[in-house]
């Protein structure tokens, strides 16, 4: 073995390659991955690290170029739900990804029980990843048993610490554009609401049975109202009908910039916030990402799996209105706050 190589990953040669698959949609999968990324990086900087994800994932991807070298756009595969497959481009994409000579593919999307057929044919020297008990894969040195009531993150750092490169670094990053804040400027409808404290709302979700009440969003914000605070409605073009609702039923004046702000933007809103009340989405994360406080509504997800870890900053609740008003209460320090 190359005596240049650190103990951390010793399937890999100096300046090998790894492949890291988690093919996800969503802002939150890849928030969550973070710290293994980082992980890998600080234990092995030798290594090329190619991320391989849904194609419209690249631009996040790109963000964190500290941590991942090549993105490679994965075409979906006969099977998976994330995506309907394009089996035209299929034999491209593993023709390319055959082509690395990868050293390491380390599946980190799911159980495996579907995902490592896959990655398997990916044709690196070693796989790594996940398996159900009953199932096994035949070489099990570089995989651990999957729990579905891990956290997303724990579990990506635990594989990633199992092949190497331990880290303790919990914590989510999500870098912000420089040019978020003058857009924000060019949104007036923000203007009175940022000229004061604010809170944010965020109704939407990745899936309907995810989502909370617009009537309990209006509440919620009608409280805050009172209390002396903005309150600024937001989701993406598509989420406008569920930011409409909520705005319909609150009694006090709200601002809805739904389809309004781009991602940093969005970003740039909830670092200026006093709180955000959301749904068990990818806004969640990233007010993790960027500790802002927040109030986490779960409804058909794990809060073991996805909640943030920050229970003082990130209060988890299970979607009554008087629980989400007490956290709400306890996040702002029951402070009210003289309306402008």
């Amino acid at each position: 073995m190359d005596e240049r190589v650190d103990p951390a990953l010793r399937v890999v040669p100096y300046g090998g390659r790894v492949a890291i698959f988690r093919a996800l949609p969503g802002l939150g999968d890849l928030l969550c991955t973070v710290p293994a990324l980082r992980a890998l990086r600080a234990g092995r900087p030798d290594v090329e690290v190619i991320y391989i994800g849904l194609p419209e994932t690249a631009p996040l991807v790109a963000r964190y170029s500290a941590y991942v070298d090549r993105f490679l756009p994965f075409p979906g595969f006969p099977g998976l739900p994330e995506r309907r497959a394009d089996v035209r481009r299929l034999s491209g994409f593993l023709a390319e990804a055959q082509s690395f000579s990868l050293d390491l593919s380390v599946q980190l999307h799911g159980s495996g029980e579907q995902t490592n057929a896959v990655v398997a044919l990916l044709g690196a020297r070693r796989m790594a990843g996940h398996y159900r008990a009953a199932r096994p894969p035949g070489d099990a040195a570089l995989f651990l048993p999957w729990s579905d009531s891990c956290s997303e993150v724990r579990r990506a750092l635990r594989l990633i610490a199992h092949l190497g490169c331990p880290s303790d670094d919990e914590s989510l990053e999500f870098p912000v554009a420089p040019s978020a804040e003058s857009e924000l400027a060019g949104v007036s409808e923000l203007d009175r609401a940022r000229a004061r404290p604010y809170v944010v709302l965020h109704p939407g979700s990745s899936t309907a049975e995810r989502r909370w009440k617009a009537d309990g969003f209006a509440e919620v914000g009608d409280h805050l109202a009172a209390r002396g605070y903005g309150v600024v409605l937001t989701g993406t073009r598509e989420e406008r009908t569920l930011t409409t609702a909520v705005r319909a039923a609150m009694d006090r004046e709200a601002v809805d910039v739904a389809g309004l702000t781009s991602l940093d933007g969005l970003a740039q809103l909830l670092v200026g916030a006093s709180l955000l009340v959301c749904n068990d989405t990818g806004v969640s994360h990233l007010a993790a990402a960027l500790r802002v406080p927040s109030v986490v509504v779960f409804r058909a997800s794990d809060p073991a799996r996805w909640a943030p870890f920050d229970r003082d900053r990130h209060r988890p609740v299970r979607g009554s209105v008087r629980h989400v008003l007490a956290e709400t209460r306890r996040l702002v320090h029951g402070v009210r706050v003289d309306a402008a």
